[in-house]
């Protein structure tokens, strides 16, 4: 009897244990949950004071604490502790972290009914009434914890599109759309718990269908989504390639029509020339030469580079940086063409020169400077130019420090695009070179591939 009576209270203990893991995995598992999809989903930083990440981690483990003395999992201390923790975890205004916290709790709460009832219909046949909190819920947050992971690297990840950028109709839809399949879910779920023994396989498969419809739905949205966003980010890649293209071309023209105007009055020059040659009067006779080739000189390219192309777009640029009273050096040859499309070069070279001229415009001392080596294999593109301050460049490249960033992060991504099409590398670095701030990108290009061949 005594026996029976440790067992039995062996036995509790045991469950009681089981409660207390099940609230607080309950409260550790919605935290993964929201950590990761704000982190890669929309791109925001956690805290650099450590001291505001210990304090969110212990919000959640008070929370947990106060479920499990109360053995309850309190609506309001839910969300109490699923704002708070969120909104001491990240760097962002409080507005937006508030607003991100409520679409997040009802978001990823529809998620979880969907993956609840598919544990609950898959392991155990059906509902189960009376139980706020069994173990079937812990596997039904790591399902939803699947989906975020899924949609993350089938389709932010991979087209370098984040939950930030996609436009707020696309975001309500998501929101709308998970409220309508939660209701219709309700009907479906009952209809299964009261039919299926009645219908056997075919609950089952009406069950299973409108599940997976209801996520293929959300991907759907987030696909049309991405495909709008990419074709606005390809628009603007155009519109910059244009305006560039456009920049260099007024500024050849200028040229030209400078050439022109000399030539036409070339006839004019001759014969002053004659006439102070006929007086004897040598002196004026150079003066007036040395005028005239100083005006020619102004007209030619001043860099040569064997690229007729990259002449152009370097030579625009040492023109921009001549008229900001900016230094700017190039130094190295090629063989002959980089073998980029000048759509390519335009973009890769535009932009990169474009952005060393807006930070070295900045500085007490700025500079540019351009290097190119030629290897056997490969080329070799090395731009520095001076910055206000060292910037950090460990985490990959660098954003905007523009207040613009919709419209003006996207030349740096452009970059890497050039890039990784020509299957080229790149590295930054920032420096300090005779006590002067640097800032210094290297792209290594393989000459035997173009773009869309294979590396063998």
């Amino acid at each position: 009897m005594r026996k029976c009576s440790v067992e039995v209270k062996s036995f509790h203990a045991v469950c009681a244990l089981g409660v207390i893991m099940i609230y607080m995995a309950d409260n550790l598992f919605n935290y993964v949950i929201y950590l990761f999809i704000i982190r890669c989903g929309f791109q925001i930083n956690p805290r650099k004071n450590r001291l505001f990440l210990a304090a969110s981690v212990l919000t959640v483990l008070s929370a947990g604490a106060y479920n499990i003395y109360f053995h309850t999992n309190s609506p309001i201390v839910y969300l109490c502790w699923s704002v708070l923790s969120i909104c001491l975890f990240f760097e962002d205004s409080l507005g937006h972290l508030l607003m991100l916290s409520a679409a997040l709790m009802y978001f990823t709460g529809i998620m979880d009914t969907f993956s609840v009832m598919l544990i609950q219909v898959v392991f155990i046949g059906g509902g189960v009434a009376g139980a706020d909190i069994t173990w079937w819920m812990e596997p039904a947050y790591l399902l939803s914890f699947l989906v975020y992971l899924l949609i993350y690297l089938k389709l932010l990840r991979k087209n370098d599109v984040y939950l930030c950028d996609i436009k707020l109709k696309y975001k309500a839809a998501l929101l709308i759309q998970g409220g309508i399949f939660q209701m219709f879910y309700n009907f479906v779920f009952y209809f299964f718990d009261e039919n299926h023994a009645r219908y056997g396989t075919d609950a089952y498969a009406v069950f299973m269908i409108s599940i997976v419809g209801a996520v293929y739905s959300m991907f759907l949205i987030l696909g049309l989504a991405i495909k709008n966003i990419l074709s606005d980010r390809q628009n603007r890649e155009l519109q910059s390639f244009m305006y560039m293209q456009k920049q260099q071309y007024d500024y050849q023209l200028r040229q030209s029509e400078a050439v022109r105007r000399l030539r036409h009055d070339l006839v004019n020059h001759m014969g002053v020339l004659r006439e102070l040659a006929n007086q004897k009067r040598t002196e004026e006779v150079k003066e007036y030469i040395d005028t005239i080739w100083k005006i020619q000189e102004a007209f030619e390219l001043k860099i040569h580079t064997g690229d007729g192309l990259l002449d152009v777009i370097l030579n625009y640029y040492l023109y921009l940086a001549e008229k900001e009273h900016i230094e700017f050096t190039v130094t190295g040859k090629l063989t002959g063409k980089t073998g980029f499309e000048m759509f390519d070069l335009t973009t890769l070279m535009g932009n990169i020169l474009q952005n060393a001229l807006e930070a070295a415009v900045r500085t007490t001392f700025p500079k540019i400077r351009v290097d190119i080596t030629e290897h056997k294999k490969e080329l070799f593109f090395v731009v520095s130019n001076s910055v206000e301050r060292e910037r950090n460049t460990a985490k990959g490249f660098l954003g905007t420090s523009k207040a613009d960033r919709v419209n003006h992060g996207f030349g740096l991504k452009n970059i890497a695009a050039v890039v990784h099409r020509y299957h080229g590398e790149y590295y930054m670095e920032s420096m300090v070179e005779n006590g002067e701030a640097m800032f210094k990108i290297s792209i290594a290009i393989p000459k035997d591939l173009r773009p869309g061949e294979e590396r063998v």
